[in-house]
Formats: C-alpha cells, sequence, structure tokens
C-alpha cells in the first residue's frame, strides 16, 4: 500500500491542511474509488474506512488484490475541523457557506470537444481516451480557495474509476444509496450485497454532487455522440447513507466493510469465490418521488413510527407538540412509501423537514436534493 498526501490550498499564512489517500493494487486494471466523511460529522464512513482498510491490507499480503482500490478514509480535513460552541458542522463550509457535496467541477463538454476526433468504433479505446482526457482536465481546473482545491483533489483520485463509493449517513435512517438513473443495473448487484432498503435514482439531481461527477460524464458523452461512437456507462458511482449518525458500531463497520469487500471481489478486483448474490432487500424508487415531511409549527417532536416504517398516505408519523398552548401537530405521511430518514433533534421549527418518505412515484421536479 502508497500512501499519498496532497496538500490543500493554504487559507492563512501558517495554515495547510492535506488529504491523505491509500493506494492498494495497480493501476491499469478496474479501479475502485471509495472515500469517506465528505460531510466531515458523518462519521459511520470513516469506522467502515477502518475495517476496510485492515482487509485491505491483509489481502494486499495475501496477493488477492487484482485491480486499483483507492481509499480516501476522512475526504474532508477541511470539515473535520470546524466546531462551534462545541458542536462539529461538517456540512457546510463555514467560510462560504457551500455544502461540501455540491458544486464540483463539470469538464464534460471540454473534454469532449477536447478528444472527439480521437473517438472510434473501439467503445474501450474510447473509454481510456476519455479518461485521460478528463483526468487531464480535472488537474488544470483552476482553483482560488482551499474548497476548491479540496474538491479539486478528489475528482483527480475518482474520476477515472471504473468503480466510485462515497461514503455518507443521514440524521436517522435504513441504510439507503444514491445514483444516477443509467448506474442502476451495476448498482443493483451492490445494493444486494450491503442489504440496502432503498436506492433512489434520478438523472442529474442538480447542484453536481460528488457522486453524480463522477458518472454524469459517460451518459452525456453516450448521449451527445449517440450513432457516431460507442460509449457506455464506464462509472458506476454511488453515495452510501451507512444509517444515521450515531450508528458509529463496530458490529456495523465491520459487516459494511465486508459487504464492500464482497462486491468488489464479484467485480473481479479481488480475487477469491464471491458469495452468491444477496437476495433484494429493497428496491429503486425515483429521488423525484421522495418527499419531505415538514412541520408547520415549532414544538417539541416525537415520531410516532421508526425509520423503516413503510406508511400509508395520511398516516401520522409523528407529533409536534407546543409546550404552551399544549397543541399537538400530527404529522402525516405525503404519499404511500417507505419513511427511510428521520431527524435526530427532538425540538422542530417551523417548516422544518423531519422526515423523508420515498414513494414509487416521481412528484417532484427541479433541483432534488436538499441543502
Amino acid at each position: 500500500m502508497q500512501t499519498s498526501r496532497h496538500p490543500l490550498l493554504s487559507p492563512a499564512p501558517g495554515t495547510q491542511r492535506e488529504l491523505i489517500s491509500l493506494h492498494y493494487g495497480r493501476a491499469g486494471a478496474q479501479k475502485a474509488y471509495i472515500q469517506a466523511s465528505l460531510h466531515a460529522d458523518e462519521l459511520p464512513g470513516m469506522l467502515v474506512a477502518h475495517h476496510l482498510r485492515q482487509q485491505l491490507d491483509a489481502l494486499e499480503a495475501s496477493g488477492r488484490i487484482n485491480g486499483e482500490i483507492v481509499l480516501v478514509p476522512m475526504a474532508n480535513p477541511i470539515g473535520l475541523s470546524q466546531f462551534l460552541l462545541h458542536g462539529h458542522l461538517g456540512r457546510f463550509e463555514l467560510n462560504s457557506g457551500e455544502n461540501f457535496n455540491r458544486h464540483y467541477p463539470d469538464q464534460i463538454a471540454n473534454v469532449a470537444a477536447a478528444i472527439e476526433s480521437e473517438l472510434g468504433d473501439d467503445a474501450a479505446r474510447n473509454v481510456r481516451l476519455l479518461r485521460l482526457a478528463l483526468r487531464e482536465a480535472v488537474l488544470q481546473t483552476p482553483v482560488d480557495t482551499e474548497l476548491q482545491s479540496l474538491r479539486r483533489t478528489l475528482m483527480s483520485l475518482s474520476c477515472d474509476a471504473d468503480i466510485v463509493l462515497d461514503l455518507h449517513c443521514d440524521a436517522e435512517a435504513v441504510l439507503h444509496l444514491y445514483t444516477e438513473t443509467p448506474c442502476w443495473p451495476e448498482c443493483e448487484v451492490l445494493a444486494r450485497f450491503l442489504g440496502a432498503r432503498l436506492t433512489l435514482l434520478a438523472q442529474d439531481s442538480g447542484d453536481r454532487p460528488f457522486d453524480e461527477i463522477c458518472s454524469q460524464p459517460w451518459w452525456r458523452w453516450a448521449e451527445q455522440f449517440k450513432n457516431r461512437f460507442p460509449i457506455p456507462q464506464a462509472c458506476l458511482s454511488v453515495t452510501v447513507e451507512l444509517r444515521g449518525q450515531a450508528d458509529v458500531d463496530h458490529a456495523l463497520a465491520r459487516r459494511d466493510a465486508q459487504h464492500i469487500i464482497d462486491f468488489l471481489t464479484h467485480r473481479g478486483l479481488i480475487s477469491g469465490q464471491a458469495p452468491a448474490l444477496p437476495a433484494a432487500v429493497g428496491d429503486a424508487r425515483p429521488l423525484a418521488g421522495s418527499i419531505p415531511v415538514k412541520s408547520p409549527s415549532a414544538g417539541v417532536l416525537t415520531f410516532l413510527r421508526d425509520a423503516g416504517a413503510m406508511l400509508r398516505a395520511g398516516e401520522v408519523l409523528a407529533h409536534v407538540i407546543d409546550p404552551l398552548s399544549n397543541q399537538v401537530s400530527e404529522l402525516t405521511s405525503p404519499v404511500d412509501g417507505l419513511l427511510f430518514a428521520r431527524e435526530s433533534v427532538r425540538f422542530a421549527h417551523a417548516g422544518m423537514k423531519v422526515a423523508k418518505v420515498a414513494g414509487l412515484t416521481a412528484l417532484r421536479t427541479g433541483k432534488l436534493l436538499g441543502d
């Protein structure tokens, strides 16, 4: 294993952070990129990365790593250091207010224009050429802030990968995935290995989150060069939501790490007999069918249904209680669907999104992700 250190742009004299990446196997074969805690206060992924590292060390020692595996055990040194009044604030950069998982550089059109004359009838050769050009374009992306340099560094490590796994979590949730619709045929296998209750599908959900900027070039190039050059969906990129923020548990993390190893073995990056493909425990639903439940008033929030419950439209899932008037507001499910995530705080303000229910029908348009 090789350790690489990537200095970020210094935000002030005497201060400089760095990103650490761990590199297993050999370049030139299939490549998997795995990062943890891009939202730095979402810690289950860091523990999974700890157990992944132990397993990858052993696999490397036994000569079983066939492909290239890049592990970034802590993807956000900026957010990891952000505390206010003893509270960890790792989702947004305090200087800009921007979400660490949005606004990744889009070099898709630039690469297409630069490489079009070299493309031909060989799909594998097209993939190689596009990956090389994409990585070069990412490396040349200008940056003038520490946050931009972090985004460029993460993209430079991941943009040429066959598999990208971005390990996150929700507040309180079941294990679920986000991916783009063209990735679903390959993601369905990953969902089985991980035991995901739900996969949310969209094609360009808005604001260029990390997973989509890795998978999106391929289907956009395929559309642009349709009937001219064969361009496969050469990157399976998935956001893996490892339950809730408090689910930082060795048993869970060890099991999740093993399931990722099983998937990589199934894909051929690790030699040996892969376990039989597990039965699906969930399904895929449109991200546009994931409907937030909002509180109409402020008060003490108490849930009547746990994450993972199947609800009927109109079913009460929580109460919001005004401690002065003693008024109880009932929060109901907006659709038939799976209550896959809910808030971990227990005081709601008016208009607060306190839960998410995934239905089968796409009902929303526009930008589909939250802040």
